[in-house]
């Protein structure tokens, strides 16, 4: 008990200062990360929906995002991102110590996710621009303007779908830093003793 004190005495202020700067510092970066998971949970499970519940039909014919491989993947890395970021989140917001293993882990699963949600924004953003643009070239003409209220909401999903991919942008520099910043910066090269140089007469 008396060790303990001593070695509290022992302590400068300015050390107790910086030692609780920097537990403040790794709260506010818990929190914030909690959050950017938290948050794709509801865009991702939103453009799912919107993009589940999108058909229509009229004197042209029917649409369905079935019909189009781009919007089904769309709705399946929306799903897999939204049950990833809510399963992190929890992770995330305990209390414990950031392990390599954790770290590493959080890193390459953030990664491989952002790369996904990328992929099914981009492939469906294709689709989307030929389906309002058409394309001359393979005589494919614009379909939006015969089945607008489908397009609408493909590109209300779409949008959505871009604004979790900015999320999981940020996330992946935060799991980068918590990880990166575990492994000590490489010493300076240096001589650890002085070189003694034989005088030989001259």
């Amino acid at each position: 008990m008396e060790k303990t004190s001593a070695v509290e005495g022992a302590r400068s202020p300015m050390q107790m200062k910086l030692g609780g700067e920097m537990e403040g510092n790794t709260n506010t970066l818990r929190t914030a990360e909690t959050f950017l998971r938290l948050l794709p949970v509801g865009l991702c499970v939103s453009a799912l929906v919107l993009m589940l519940k999108n058909s229509q039909q009229n004197q042209y014919g029917s649409v369905d995002y079935t019909d189009l491989g781009a919007f089904k993947y769309l709705v399946h890395a929306n799903g897999i991102c939204a049950g990833y970021s809510l399963f992190s989140a929890v992770i995330a917001a305990m209390p414990r110590p950031s392990t390599m293993p954790r770290a590493w882990t959080f890193f390459l699963l953030d990664q491989v996710l952002t790369y996904i949600i990328l992929a099914a924004g981009a492939v469906s953003t294709e689709v989307l621009y030929l389906a309002e643009k058409g394309n001359t070239d393979t005589t494919w003409s614009s379909a939006c303007g015969s089945f607008g209220r489908f397009c609408n909401k493909v590109t209300a999903s779409v949008t959505i779908t871009f604004v979790a991919v900015l999320c999981y942008v940020l996330l992946s520099l935060i799991s980068s830093y918590k990880l990166f910043t575990k492994y000590d910066a490489p010493a300076e090269c240096r001589p650890t003793a002085s070189i003694e140089v034989a005088a030989f007469p001259g």
